[in-house]
């Protein structure tokens, strides 16, 4: 199904400063006060080393969206995104891009095929240029899904899975492509798993997997700083000898307040806890903004008004 509706559309990339106009968003991004905090510490074959200029940055939004994802990454004109939350946070996400001058995407990830990651994709797609797109190639019946693919066959835009260990470049950030699953039963399993690498500044996102994708992946080099924590916290996910090997400083937990599922799980933040990682909760520390100069790390929290 999928494959009869694959087309290509190559686009333009242009975008403005954002964070000086941080203020004026949707209501799930209207801070009430900003706290900076500041801790110490076909996909292209692109060499992973590329000198970073003098104030260049990454910037990550781990966006509250409640219990969804939504992650923005830019580096220079760049732009990219990962997951879109749930079919309610479409437009809101569009009208948050459209403030801050984005008009195009280099590349927009969904991550898998649950509507808590791809229920805005749909808006997303109709209202911005997108150069690459990238899904697992697991196919689903869902209404959500399907909205996905009429609004990429509508715009003329290809459905494309990455290569696992395929190595792409958002500026001069290196994107690994760790792991793409394809078990249609287990969506969450088929999760895309990138390693994002800036400088001597890396972050793992893990989509939803779960321990059986994370034991998968374990002979890899999947150290990294910043751990974006697998389900939401889940008990599924973030295994002991998991977090071992990430050995991150700093975990993110996109999760919502009061949620049905009771993620993050207790497990999960005792096996956080026990290795001193620091924990930054979007139901807690509300949107959450990742900055990198390619050495140190600093992170800033927005808080929102968020219905988990």
């Amino acid at each position: 199904m999928i494959k009869m509706r694959r087309k290509k559309k190559q686009i333009s990339l242009l975008m403005a400063l954002f964070l000086v106009i941080f203020g004026s968003i949707f209501y799930f991004l209207e801070p009430s006060q900003a706290n900076p905090n500041t801790p110490t510490p076909t996909p292209e074959i692109v060499q992973a080393n590329q000198e970073i200029q003098d104030g260049e940055k990454l910037q990550i939004w781990f966006l509250d969206v409640g219990q969804a994802d939504s992650i923005l990454i830019q580096n220079g004109d760049a732009n990219m995104l990962i997951d879109a939350g749930n079919n309610e946070d479409g437009k809101k996400l569009v009208s948050y891009f459209q403030s801050l001058g984005i008009e195009t995407f280099q590349y927009v990830i969904g991550t898998h095929a649950h509507e808590d990651h791809i229920g805005g994709m749909d808006d997303i797609i109709d209202n911005f240029d997108i150069d690459t797109f990238y899904m697992p190639d697991a196919i689903t019946t869902t209404a959500t899904f399907e909205s996905v693919l009429d609004s990429l066959e509508a715009k003329n835009i290809a459905f494309q899975t990455p290569s696992i260990d395929s190595i792409f470049k958002l500026g001069n950030a290196t994107i690994d492509v760790l792991y793409v699953g394809t078990d249609n039963s287990d969506l969450n399993n088929t999760s895309i798993v990138l390693k994002l690498t800036y400088g001597n500044t890396s972050i793992l996102f893990m989509g939803d997997a779960e321990k059986e994708v994370e034991t998968t992946i374990e002979k890899k080099d999947i150290s990294a700083d910043v751990l974006k924590v697998g389900h939401h916290g889940s008990n599924t996910s973030s295994s002991k000898t998991f977090l071992e090997k990430v050995n991150p400083s700093y975990a993110i937990i996109s999760v919502g307040t009061g949620n049905s599922y009771g993620h993050p799980s207790n497990t999960t933040i005792q096996n956080l806890e026990n290795q001193n990682i620091q924990i930054y909760r979007t139901d807690e520390n509300g949107t959450i903004i990742m900055t990198s100069d390619g050495t140190n790390i600093t992170f800033q929290t927005i808080q929102t008004n968020t219905n988990g």
